[in-house]
């Protein structure tokens, strides 16, 4: 996903990985896309598709190398690449052939991969795009299968926070897919099925996609930026900062729809102790006087027990519920 956004002319606000489907939250910047020249168009689609032999000679022995009838061929082609290479359906259609090509790999099947052709929506405003990237980056913690921010394996937040950077262009889509061995489709669902292949008719102009060991060499372009000022024009227009304690609040608020949620935030240390805030901070204004004249686990207070030979100890109780919760 990230290496398509180096070569097309896409930047990439946020995305989430599901297990049968994912969400991207991109832009689109067609006038990037329509400064690029012919060999910088040329060399950009030929990192993904083998091209036409004119084309992979205009690039490997240069221009002075073809007839006049092969160069004005070759400016048709790049004509033709450049426009694909800020198209979203392209974009889409080399991305999911790509993943689909690696799981019918995996699985030792043929045939289509992918439901149904993606769904894009268009984010009109400021507004609307800090609501679909809360949205996509939540959607692991909502499904219950993350517990907090940073253990949503494959987000954009995810790696936001481990590389502790801030990225880069603002979003105007929000795509989407599902695969077929999805149960349950209340995400997406376009009729038009996208096909694994190639086509025929394209075939000429465009070639074979790369191998998938060849495109997993591709450099991964960095997530777009964060700029609270708004004055670089390829940014998210808010603070990382502010945007990260808003998906947080967010993620802790109970969704009435959703399984999911954020527990309230445990403090480092009685994480590492396996205590429970909430029991902690609530039983130990009493603790000193519900404990007898020693105070511990239940484990140590058992062990005391057995080594004075008392069938009972003061403090199980209150033992249990500070400091091991789950058990009681």
């Amino acid at each position: 996903m990230l290496a398509l956004s180096g070569i097309f002319a896409v930047d990439i606000a946020a995305y989430a990985v599901m297990s049968n489907h994912y969400h991207i939250v991109l832009r689109i910047d067609a006038s990037r896309g329509m400064q690029w020249g012919t060999n910088e168009v040329l060399t950009r689609w030929t990192q993904l598709f083998n091209g036409p032999s004119c084309v992979q000679n205009y690039l490997e022995k240069g221009p002075e190398s073809l007839s006049a009838a092969e160069l004005a061929q070759v400016e048709e082609y790049a004509t033709l690449y450049r426009a694909r290479l800020h198209d979203l359906s392209w974009f889409m259609r080399v991305l999911n052939e790509s993943i689909a090509r690696q799981a019918n790999q995996e699985d030792g099947v043929k045939g289509r991969f992918w439901e149904g052709r993606f769904k894009s929506q268009a984010l009109l405003d400021e507004k609307a795009l800090l609501a679909a990237m809360a949205y996509v980056d939540l959607n692991p913690v909502r499904a219950g299968i993350a517990a907090d921010l940073k253990s949503c394996e494959f987000t954009g937040i995810a790696r936001r926070i481990r590389n502790v950077t801030k990225t880069p262009a603002l979003p105007v889509k929000t795509t989407s897919n599902t695969s077929q061995t999805t149960e349950n489709l209340d995400e997406i669902v376009s009729p038009a099925p996208l096909t694994t292949g190639t086509s025929e008719d394209h075939a000429a102009e465009t070639g074979k996609l790369r191998s998938e060991k060849y495109l997993k060499s591709l450099q991964p372009a960095p997530l777009m930026p964060f700029d609270p000022t708004a004055q670089f024009e390829v940014a998210i227009p808010f603070g990382f900062e502010d945007y990260l304690e808003l998906v947080d609040t967010l993620g802790r608020c109970i969704h009435p729809m959703k399984p999911g949620h954020i527990p309230e935030k445990t403090p480092r240390l009685l994480l590492q102790m396996g205590m429970n805030t909430e029991t902690f901070v609530t039983e130990s204004a009493k603790m000193l006087k519900s404990f007898g004249h020693v105070i511990g686990t239940v484990e140590s207070l058992c062990e005391l027990a057995a080594r004075k030979r008392k069938q009972r100890i003061r403090g199980i109780a209150i033992a249990r519920k500070v400091f091991n919760p789950k058990a009681a």
